[in-house]
């Protein structure tokens, strides 16, 4: 790696660090007044837990060894790489350790909007915790480092089943653990906050450009590509959400259009490695109906209170990105795909792509199940109480108002 590809990346690792509070300024401006601060508390506490986890067993038990091609092992545990004895150690692991990093703080804060106005903290805290080693290690250690899902030939090239699939299958088990918000179904909720919706979904988008192209590894054609096809993708899916209001309501809005892009940039996710631009337009300009429908039609037939549909945008939204990955990849874009998508005349990655799918919603559904029972039993509950949920929870978790001079209703 010369000096322009560690730059790249470092930079890239920065901004995808930056999505997190991106992603807070999202999730908050969706929320209630009265639950703003918990909601950006519980999007950035990741910032430390999740890092601390990573330099301790994370990026060892993702990238180290190898466990029956799930999980690594304690080899670079504490980040101790002796560069005497350990010959797969360079500076470079040093920087893909970096890098990989701010994924594995990014993820479980996607969670977050789904729970959102009801989970106490403490109990998110511990949740985070133990869904890091259940799920998010050994998703990151079999898709990116020589686990079961890259041996069978499944490609990802930044996190469409490591990271999307994954948050977004755990944040519907876990709103259903939960139950439903007081009142929901009953009354209307409405954002609170419109620009700050906005201004997060415009920093996710410039943050996605280091999640994307960063995935590279280096400062070259294959960053651009993923450069390319990742904004073609979100604006694709901000245009086509735009068009579905217009045609729906008789108005676009500006939280829809914001919806839209972050949809776009998850369901290229995966495939902004290895699908042409032209692909990328088509990604998007779906993912939009696919999520629109989940989101307007699935999830009130079903009647799960996923809060700000963290399902309906990145799961579903990861699981088209999947599937079009195994329809549209060119071998020749990138060379880690053993096979061309359907569309370009193969049926064996489109086949490992379901079959990948597959696997990372089956861990995200055990895995949710066994860490909520986990932080269920080491504090007081994973709901506030009935009480705690009507005062908001910004001052009963924290004690700390968003808003300390607004009087009128909530």
């Amino acid at each position: 790696m010369n000096h322009g590809d560690a730059a790249w990346m470092l930079t890239s690792s920065a901004l995808v660090l930056l999505m997190t509070p991106a992603l807070a300024l999202f999730y908050s401006g969706m929320t209630k007044r009265k639950n703003t601060v918990n909601t950006i508390m519980s999007c950035v506490f990741t910032m430390g837990l999740s890092a601390v986890l990573w330099i301790l067993v994370g990026f060892s038990l993702s990238f180290s060894g190898d466990l029956g091609g799930v999980i690594g092992n304690l080899r670079w545990a504490g980040m101790d790489f002796n560069t005497l004895s350990d010959s797969s150690y360079s500076p470079n692991t040093l920087i893909f350790a970096i890098f990989q990093m701010m994924f594995a703080v990014i993820t479980p804060s996607l969670i977050v909007g789904a729970i959102v106005e009801r989970m106490r903290f403490s109990s998110l805290f511990v949740f985070v915790a133990v869904w890091s080693f259940l799920v998010y290690f050994p998703m990151a250690h079999m898709v990116w480092v020589g686990g079961f899902l890259m041996k069978i030939g499944s490609v990802d090239f930044a996190g469409g089943n490591v990271v999307h699939i994954t948050s977004g299958v755990s944040a519907l088990i876990l709103s259903i653990v939960l139950g439903k918000r007081k009142n929901y179904g009953k009354i209307s909720y409405h954002p609170h906050n419109v620009p700050f919706v906005f201004l997060g979904a415009a920093l996710l988008w410039f943050g996605w450009f280091g999640f994307n192209a960063g995935s590279a590894g280096a400062a070259n054609a294959l960053a651009a590509h993923a450069f390319m096809t990742t904004n073609t993708s979100a604006a694709a899916a901000m245009l086509s959400w735009i068009f579905i209001e217009k045609y729906k309501d008789g108005a676009p809005t500006l939280v829809g259009a914001s919806t839209g892009l972050v949809v776009g940039l998850v369901a290229i996710t995966p495939g902004s490695g290895f699908v042409p631009v032209w692909a990328s337009l088509v990604i998007g300009a779906l993912a939009s109906p696919i999520s629109y429908f989940f989101i307007s039609v699935v999830k009130k037939r079903f009647g799960y209170d996923d809060a700000l549909d963290v399902f309906g945008c990145h799961g579903i939204g990861g699981i088209w990105g999947g599937i079009a990955t195994g329809l549209f990849t060119q071998s020749s874009i990138n060379s880690s795909a053993k096979w061309n998508g359907l569309f370009f005349g193969s049926t064996e990655l489109f086949l490992r792509q379901i079959a990948a799918i597959g696997v990372a919603i089956g861990f995200a559904v055990v895995g949710t199940l066994l860490a909520a029972a986990v932080a269920k039993l080491v504090t007081r509950g994973l709901r506030v109480s009935e009480k705690e949920e009507a005062i908001g929870l910004d001052i009963t978790e924290h004690g700390e108002p968003a808003y300390p001079a607004f009087n009128g209703m909530d």
